[in-house]
């Protein structure tokens, strides 16, 4: 019996590495950054990771508590991934726990916003809730409706995605355009 719970545990970590790295790889597409004029900052990547969790933990929800749990995986590796980062920049220990409590925060309160927002089918709604997040300062004329619209097709694209091969830890996200060549 514990072998095979230790078995499961280290297949999840595996998978949820995958996945994990798959959302970064995504993260960082160029034309995020180019197309869309996401701010290439920490704070536009930690809301481009954010954005791409949040899709694969919106295709999850429905499925099983036990592929459910591989979302909740993903979180743990991102906090650690965040927790890492953190000490990169130099952030001391004693302040550590507490800029991660604030990111695990913004992290759940994004989560929030953007699933309200698409279960609520008003895409306005999602616009917004991308503006506030990913676009603090204001957003570009236009660019809330095109991640939006990115992001109804990334939805539509995972769960058209069988779950075995998101288990076996690959993600095919809506395709991004490529960025043009003034950029």
């Amino acid at each position: 019996m514990f072998r095979r719970l230790f078995t499961r545990n280290r297949r999840n970590e595996a998978i949820a590495y995958s996945l994990y790295g798959a959302i970064v790889a995504q993260a960082r597409q160029p034309a995020l950054y180019t197309e869309f004029a996401v701010p290439d900052t920490l704070d536009g990547r930690f809301d481009m990771i954010v954005l791409h969790g949040f899709l694969l933990f919106h295709r999850l929800k429905d499925e099983s508590a036990e592929d459910r749990q591989v979302g909740q995986d993903v979180f743990d590796i991102f906090l650690k991934d965040m927790d890492g980062t953190l000490r990169e920049m130099g952030v001391g220990d004693i302040s550590v726990p507490k800029k991660l409590k604030k990111m695990a925060e913004a992290f759940f309160g994004r989560i929030r916003a953007y699933d309200e927002a698409l279960l609520s089918g008003e895409r306005a709604k999602l616009v917004d809730a991308i503006e506030r997040n990913v676009f603090p300062d204001g957003a570009p004329a236009g660019v809330g409706e095109r991640i939006a619209g990115y992001v109804e097709a990334a939805v539509v694209a995972l769960a058209a995605q069988p779950l075995p091969v998101i288990l076996s830890g690959k993600l095919d996200y809506s395709p991004l355009p490529k960025p043009s060549a003034a950029a």
